[in-house]
C-alpha cells in the first residue's frame, strides 16, 4: 500500500512539472487568479476536487 501511494505522489509531481514545462504562463495566469479567490471559495473547491478524486479511486477499485 505504501508503495501505492509514493507511485500516486510520483505521478501528481509528473503532472504538475509537465503543466509548469508545457504552459509556465498559463500556469502563472492560474496561480494568480486563484490569489484573488476568497478563501471559502478555494475551500469548496478543493473539498469538491477531494469527494471527485476518492470517488474515482473508489471506482477504479471496483473495477
Amino acid at each position: 500500500m505504501a508503495g501505492e501511494v509514493w507511485r500516486a505522489l510520483c505521478l501528481v509531481v509528473v503532472l504538475e512539472g509537465l503543466m509548469l514545462f508545457v504552459a509556465p504562463g498559463g500556469w502563472k495566469r492560474a496561480a494568480e487568479q486563484l490569489r484573488s479567490l476568497p478563501d471559502p471559495h478555494l475551500r469548496a473547491v478543493g473539498g469538491i476536487m477531494v469527494v471527485m478524486a476518492l470517488t474515482g479511486l473508489w471506482c477504479l477499485r471496483l473495477g
